[in-house]
């Protein structure tokens, strides 16, 4: 079974670098591998349009540049999608809309092994990840074991059991959800209030004092990566293909056509 990158980078202490995807077009997953200069590559499935053959398909375009594939799920059927992903070759999931800790802890055990040792319900299956051959080996349990289990923080219950999450075995990463947040607390798209931005803060610097790497979110370099580097943080996600494209046509399409009227 293919080793787990992401993975072998946390247990190391490097830092990592990865992006967003919507597109299921396994062709984006290898010119971002043919940059050299990324991780692993988040498909972002919680919103994007896919089936069961497109995850195999980009799991195939991750093994092709030697990245990791992580996969964003929702809520709800998030074990049954998440175990899809994990068969098709992805190496970590990102569960959205965790609520507590208790949730977090679910969310660990579907992608765990069902096995005394490991507490978890993914079962014996043929999937993309053993090759074509039967799982349930020792390899298999032990792939499984590797998977990489990242949790949002989004909602205020989940802010105030933040140490109760953190202190779940199993959760490797925790990211900020601020959009998600604001709208739970009942301030929808105010993101940068002071109340938002206190709790950010507090939720970096506990993730940092627990050692539970917390990762960013970023659409563009404009300086706002600094006060998360000066904090020590050394996990981010930068850009989505959507967002790229769109400012590409938004701009370009703005200036020939300002030119055009001329």
């Amino acid at each position: 079974m293919r080793p787990n990158i992401l993975r072998q980078k946390l247990l190391q202490g490097e830092p990592t670098l990865g992006t967003h995807i919507h597109t299921t077009w396994p062709s984006i997953v290898e010119a971002i591998g043919h940059t050299g200069h990324y991780d692993y590559v988040e498909f972002v499935a919680e919103y994007a349009p896919f089936d069961l053959h497109d995850l195999d398909n980009l799991g195939r375009a991750g093994d092709l540049y030697n990245l990791s594939m992580m996969i964003k799920v929702d809520a709800e059927h998030r074990a049954y999608v998440a175990q899809r992903a994990v068969g098709s070759g992805f190496h970590s999931v990102l569960f959205a809309d965790v609520r507590s800790a208790e949730e977090a802890a679910e969310c660990v055990r579907c992608v765990r092994a069902d096995h005394p040792d490991e507490g978890g319900t993914y079962g014996v299956a043929t999937r993309r990840f053993t090759y074509m051959g039967y799982g349930g080996s020792r390899a298999y349990v032990e792939a499984l074991r590797d998977i990489v289990v990242v949790v949002m923080i989004e909602k205020q219950s989940a802010v105030d059991q933040l140490e109760e999450i953190l202190a779940v075995d199993g959760v490797d990463m925790i990211q900020w959800g601020s959009a998600d947040y604001s709208m739970n607390i009942g301030r929808p798209g105010e993101r940068t209030i002071p109340e938002v931005l206190e709790v950010q803060e507090f939720i970096f610097r506990k993730s940092l004092e627990k050692r539970v790497p917390p990762r960013v979110e970023l659409n563009a370099l404009d300086g706002s990566q600094q006060p998360f580097l000066d904090m020590g943080v050394r996990h981010f996600c930068i850009g989505t293909d959507v967002t790229i494209l769109h400012k590409w046509w938004n701009d370009n399409g703005a200036q020939l056509r300002a030119e055009l009227q001329d």
